[in-house]
């Protein structure tokens, strides 16, 4: 045979190997590999931060003891919050652990597991702000919230400009520099980023939006992983190790 048609014969089996893997679905994926792609965005203290060039927080502790629960590796993935759901869909996570709400909107897009995280949305205003006291004040004000988050449809149902962020970091200097007037966030971030020294300028006011409740996210091909998750989220609270996970980045022991 020449060299012609070796490399014919050579193009053909590489073909008939590339289309016999595009049936493959991400379930098929997963159950090849011992390793779990945690997808997040890491500017969420306390549940997901950065800290000397190391990722952590609850999120982080949390789907990693999931992961080796189910006798698996974690590995986290970095990615913007509006990414999250595209990179999930498209296999390059496996699941999203980073402080999503379960909204009936999203829940067309993923799977979502038994709710892990109890909690709201809140308006914080700097310290010597006096006429905005919650979110019945937020008509005609410039509000700062992350994108993809629920902060952007509370601040936008209450009447508000809302100025979208990257990043939650973003939003608290801005509301610093006075670019903003409020931040619409997560009422355990603001209570976390206050505790950390952010009350000197910034305060939390009026009462919380209480919202669906924080899920983990698969995909909807996914579910043998959506079962296997649940499973294990269900030993960890049985086990204890929940519990102790949410008394080291909150402070106090879990409600329900």
């Amino acid at each position: 045979m020449n060299k012609k048609l070796i490399a014919l014969a050579l193009a053909s089996i590489t073909t008939v190997s590339a289309l016999s893997g595009c049936g493959t679905t991400q379930e098929d994926r997963q159950n090849s590999k011992n390793t779990l792609v945690i997808g997040m965005e890491p500017t969420f203290p306390p549940f997901e931060f950065t800290e000397n060039d190391k990722y952590i927080g609850f999120d982080i502790d949390y789907a990693s003891a999931i992961a080796e629960k189910m006798g698996m590796k974690p590995e986290v993935k970095s990615l913007g919050f509006d990414a999250l759901i595209p990179a999930l869909q498209s296999g390059q996570i496996d699941i999203i652990a980073s402080g999503m709400d379960a909204t009936p909107e999203r829940k067309e897009q993923v799977n979502f597991t038994d709710v892990y995280f109890k909690g709201g949305y809140t308006v914080v205003v700097k310290k010597d702000n006096t006429t905005i006291n919650g979110f019945d004040d937020l008509q005609g004000k410039t509000v700062g919230a992350q994108v993809g988050t629920k902060g952007v449809d509370y601040a936008q149902e209450h009447g508000a400009t809302v100025k979208q962020y990257d990043s939650n970091s973003q939003g608290w200097m801005e509301l610093e520099a006075g670019t903003c007037d409020a931040v619409v966030i997560d009422n355990a971030v603001a209570m976390y980023y206050l505790k950390q020294g952010g009350s000197d300028k910034l305060k939390m006011v009026g009462e919380p939006i209480i919202s669906s409740g924080m899920s983990l996210a698969i995909n909807k091909d996914n579910k043998d992983l959506q079962e296997k998750v649940n499973k294990a989220m269900a030993d960890l609270k049985a086990d204890g190790t929940y519990a102790k996970l949410y008394k080291k980045w909150f402070g106090t022991e879990p409600q329900g």
